[in-house]
């Protein structure tokens, strides 16, 4: 019984799915932007719908830290839902932007965005196992099929944590390294410049006779 609550846990943590809806506030070019921290080699697909507002417009994109655009959508159909997939090619910031535009000077009134996405396993089909002709598989097999990917992106994540986990502590010993050096140094600094003021004053006393 404990096993199938760990289990459950592990499911729920890899979620992938984000949903969010806000209202872009009327402008004359107003932009909302969301930025997200994405690794390499997973598939992102998502889903946005705009509420339609006469005389206004928005424009989509999801662009990386170097500028790249992955999605780009021009004037947005208004009441519809909207898909865009795209697979990262290294571990980068992502960003997603809606821009709302009010066409004709017109003063504009709030617009609602639904955005939902996914990541990784919960953005794969598994449609094509079951429709596809070649490959006719029944519902447990193709359930089996998912929670064996499942299985196998848990282990990736683990593996990243751990490779995170040893690039911290590589770098804590390094920065204990460098702080025990600069310390020694500090204090050989300070010994010497001691050592200096005790010489420079004492013939500083003896040019003077003070003492002997």
């Amino acid at each position: 019984m404990t096993g199938q609550f760990t289990l459950v846990g592990l499911l729920l943590l890899l979620s992938r799915v984000q949903c969010i809806s806000w209202y872009m506030e009327p402008a004359p070019r107003a932009q909302k932007c969301l930025k997200e921290e994405i690794h390499g080699n997973v598939l992102v697909v998502g889903e946005y719908e705009v509420s339609e507002v006469p005389g206004q417009k928005v424009d989509f994109v999801v662009k990386d830290s170097k500028n790249h655009i992955l999605a780009q959508k021009d004037d947005v159909q208004h009441g519809k839902m909207a898909k865009f997939t795209f697979v990262t090619e290294a571990y980068d910031v992502f960003e997603v932007c809606f821009t709302s535009i009010t066409l004709h000077g017109q003063r504009g009134i709030q617009q609602e965005v639904n955005l939902s996405i996914k990541k990784g396993i919960e953005a794969k089909s598994y449609e094509g196992l079951l429709l596809g002709e070649a490959a006719k598989l029944k519902p447990i097999e193709v359930e089996l099929k998912r929670l064996e990917d499942l299985s196998e992106a848990i282990v990736q994540d683990f593996v990243r944590m751990r490779k995170s986990e040893e690039e911290m502590k590589d770098t804590n010993e390094s920065t204990n390294s460098r702080v025990l050096f600069f310390s020694i140094f500090s204090m050989v600094c300070l010994l010497s410049l001691a050592t200096w003021q005790v010489f420079y004053l004492r013939r500083f006393f003896r040019a003077k006779k003070l003492i002997e």
